[in-house]
């Protein structure tokens, strides 16, 4: 069962100068930030308490960022047991859930055709 909205990402230039401005300007605290290669790391920032985070996203790592929204995460206890309950009520899925360094996550789209991600 999906639990919260979990992040929202935003596509940025320089990851370190968009992390500056949220965490020194906006007064946010890094949440997460494991190196993902040479091009940048996952960067999760959020208020302090908050149960939704941004990420905030290298543009260079995300070749069609300029054709992507901001992405809605939703946190979930069980990938595979929601995907299996969403699934098995019509829901469309890109792809069987995947296993990465940050967790599980699946895509799934709503009618319009919009993606949206759980993630656990």
């Amino acid at each position: 069962m999906i639990q919260k909205i979990a992040t929202v990402a935003i596509y940025v230039e320089d990851q370190q100068k968009a992390k500056t401005f949220w965490t020194e300007k906006v007064g946010f605290r890094v949440v997460r930030e494991t190196p993902m290669g040479p091009g940048g790391s996952w960067l999760e920032v959020a208020p302090p308490g908050a149960e939704s985070a941004l990420v905030i996203y290298p543009k260079s790592m995300m070749k069609n960022w300029a054709e992507l929204t901001p992405s809605i995460v939703f946190h979930c206890d069980d990938v595979e047991e929601t995907y299996n309950s969403m699934k098995a009520r019509g829901v469309e899925f890109e792809g069987e859930p995947q296993k990465m360094q940050w967790g599980t996550y699946a895509t799934f789209k709503d009618e319009d055709g919009h993606s949206f991600l759980l993630k656990g």
